[in-house]
């Protein structure tokens, strides 16, 4: 049988692989945006439901209301300091397949933004993973199994930002090899942020296991606001919302079927 730890890093692994699909498909291939902004609305529908049926109601059932509640508040809290550092240090249209959009100031060389938007699009990449990645770790607590609803919402919601970093850092003039081993090393990051929240947190007591699984359903919650939901309506406009709602109901009744 698998090391529980070792399975979770796996699943975390997993879920960090869209990074350098879609940075693979971002360096080498020219895909539409529409088709990832579809995939980026569905993403942020399967991600509400993940967050709303496996993280919150995990963390309220473990923790109570009172741990659930100020968890939450602190991942809104945290995320959204860290966001703002990140998304004015040229991070803000990460999950964009774009790049940099056309209404963008551009006041300094071309090569020199696309450098600076690309690392930081990688760091809001560890941003946003992070919490996701732990998540991930923290759904195999209860039942020791990991809540595959939340690996997919994970995925979908990590191809964007390995698509639009990627052609960033290609029109810098990066080479496929820098580009490529950044990605593999946040890839490997994320599987030890989903290892270790599964080995840490179990080791405390089921108040602080609520609190640490609401604080990244908070944070989780925030980056599907200010990153993919805007993004997805640029390119999608009305059918934004009943794409996203789609995936909303296909993670809740996977999560029915298979919990």
């Amino acid at each position: 049988m698998i090391n529980p730890g070792l399975e979770a890093a796996i699943w975390g692994g997993v879920s960090g692989l869209a990074l350098i699909l879609g940075a693979l498909v971002g360096y080498f291939i020219n895909l539409p945006h529409k088709v990832i902004s579809s995939i980026m609305a569905f993403g942020a529908g399967v991600l509400i439901s993940a967050l709303s049926f496996e993280l919150m109601a995990k963390a309220t059932e473990q923790g109570g209301l009172l741990y659930a509640v100020s968890g939450f508040a602190s991942g809104v809290l945290v995320y959204s300091i860290a966001n703002y550092f990140v998304s004015h240090g040229g991070g803000l249209h990460r999950k964009r397949s774009q790049g940099i959009p056309k209404h963008a100031k551009i006041t300094t060389d071309k090569s020199k933004i696309a450098t600076s938007a690309g690392m930081a699009i990688a760091l809001g990449a560890l941003l946003d993973g992070i919490p996701e990645s732990a998540a991930i770790g923290v759904s195999m607590l209860e039942g020791g199994s990991v809540a595959l609803v939340t690996v997919f919402a994970v995925f979908m919601s990590n191809i964007p930002e390995g698509l639009s970093s990627s052609a960033g850092m290609k029109k810098a003039g990066k080479s496929a090899t820098f580009v490529f081993t950044l990605w593999i090393a946040i890839t490997l990051v994320l599987a030890l942020s989903a290892y270790l929240g599964l080995t840490l947190l179990g080791q405390l007591g089921n108040e602080y296991i609520g609190f640490a699984t609401a604080l990244a359903a908070g944070a989780i919650l925030v980056m599907i606001i200010q990153t993919m939901i805007p993004e997805a309506f640029e390119d999608m406009h009305d059918i934004t919302g009943p794409i996203a709602a789609v995936g909303f109901l296909v993670a809740y009744s996977a999560s029915e079927i298979f919990s």
